[in-house]
């Protein structure tokens, strides 16, 4: 089977230790990663994880593959508002990670409509693209980290039915990020929620179509405004000066909306 690699781009982020338990193997750290999504206004997301590597050297012999605990396809969008599913949970060398890198086969699909669309890949992301991380494995100590695959940034279509994969991702963990989560009604007004720094980086969710709830992770600690922009039919909120602090889950509450007529 052809096979597409994707490197996630994690250059800058260090991995702080999750807890102080002791692991199974002296000398081993642990390592957790977990693939969570943020939201698209799609029917179903499809990418087909066929395999997950990290590097601890610098230089093409130091290529290690993680056994994965899923692989095949997986929906993304079942991973939204704080879902996620575990791809790796052992005992890992201590050592520097210096690279990551995702392999997906040909199985990409998205569903609009009720119809399944195959998801493109450019060819410059079929010969693989690497980037620099900085992680580091400390013996007797957990690191946790999630890959936040964008669905709603990876996907452009280009008409006729055709749409192209693109992934957009970033890696957080959770002692160097904070989270912002709430509660919208009614649940019909269906806002596009975006959490805007002051440097103006926005990342952005959708709420749960049957709850309300929603969940915005892997922010950096600050001061944000939050934009709720519902269907037509509703007007738009916003929220001001939001505080996301490291580790801590900020709680908006229930953000109300009023109709347009």
């Amino acid at each position: 089977m052809k096979k597409i690699l994707f490197v996630l781009s994690m250059a800058g982020i260090v991995f702080t230790a999750c807890n102080n338990e002791k692991t199974d193997v002296e000398g081993d750290g642990r390592l957790v990663v977990r693939l969570t999504d943020a939201p698209a206004d799609y029917e179903e997301v499809l990418i087909d994880l066929q395999e997950l590597w990290v590097n601890v050297a610098d230089d093409s012999t130091g290529w290690t593959e993680l056994p994965l605990e899923v692989n095949g396809q997986i929906d993304l969008l079942e991973l939204a508002n704080g879902g996620d599913t575990l791809l790796f949970n052992d005992n890992f060398p201590s050592e520097k990670i210096s690279q990551m890198r995702m392999i997906l086969g040909e199985n990409n699909e998205i569903k609009v409509g009720g119809e399944y669309y195959d998801l493109k890949t450019p060819s410059a992301q079929q010969s693989g693209l690497k980037f620099q991380v900085n992680a580091t494995i400390d013996p007797g100590v957990d690191y946790e980290m999630w890959i936040d695959f964008d669905a709603a940034r990876s996907i452009v279509e280009t008409g006729n039915g055709k749409y192209i994969l693109k992934p957009v991702i970033k890696v957080f963990t959770e002692v160097s990020s904070g989270s912002i989560k709430g509660v919208v009604s009614p649940v019909d007004a269906r806002p596009l929620i975006q959490a805007i720094s002051a440097a103006n980086d926005t990342t952005s969710t959708l709420a749960d179509t049957i709850t309300g709830e929603f969940l915005i992770r892997g922010l950096e600690a600050g001061a944000y405004k939050v934009d709720f922009v519902p269907v037509s039919s509703y007007l738009e909120e916003e929220l001001l000066d939001v505080d996301v602090t490291v580790g801590m889950v900020t709680d908006v509450d229930t953000v109300f909306f009023t109709g347009s007529n």
